[in-house]
């Protein structure tokens, strides 16, 4: 994601873009995730490409404080706190772009069955408990946006 030409060779004659980028530098400052999506946005627009559907998290921006006590108060800034600065560079260059953009945040992710049934919107999430989904239902969420302008230019929660 950090090599622009392989970005730019890889957008041509593409319908959209489901980004579920991650790294597991958690420990360091990066900015895989937000420069990685600055070279997907740049090569989007120079081919036309007109939607992007990223995954970030609960937890940033106007959902902080809706991932659990355990994750707001410890999780996130004494053991993620690199990873969800990203995360918020990140939500910041999608949202200063002129594509249609969803950003999709789920809660805690597991490497459940889908289930088909999961909450998903603005408000998601909870203050006392910390929230999961499967990465198979986040995955199906994020398919769905493709064709839906429920959530466009917006970053609905989605969790069990």
């Amino acid at each position: 994601m950090l090599d622009e030409g392989s970005v730019e060779a890889a957008m041509r004659g593409q319908d959209a873009v489901l980004s579920a980028l991650g790294h597991k530098r958690y420990f360091y400052p990066t900015r895989i995730l937000s420069e990685g999506t600055r070279n997907i946005l740049r090569a989007m627009e120079t081919h036309g490409v007109p939607r992007l559907v990223c995954e970030t998290s609960l937890g940033i921006g106007d959902s902080a404080g809706r991932m659990g006590l355990y994750y707001t108060l410890f999780v996130i800034p004494v053991i993620l706190p690199f990873y969800f600065w990203d995360k918020t560079r990140q939500e910041r260059i999608i949202a200063g772009s002129n594509v249609e953009w969803v950003i999709v945040r789920p809660g805690m992710l597991t490497n459940g069955d889908k289930r088909g049934s999961y909450r998903h919107g603005p408000d998601v999430g909870s203050f006392l408990t910390t929230v999961r989904i499967s990465r198979a239902d986040v995955a199906d969420f994020m398919l769905d946006q493709l064709t839906s302008d429920t959530y466009l230019r917006a970053a609905p929660g989605v969790c069990w």
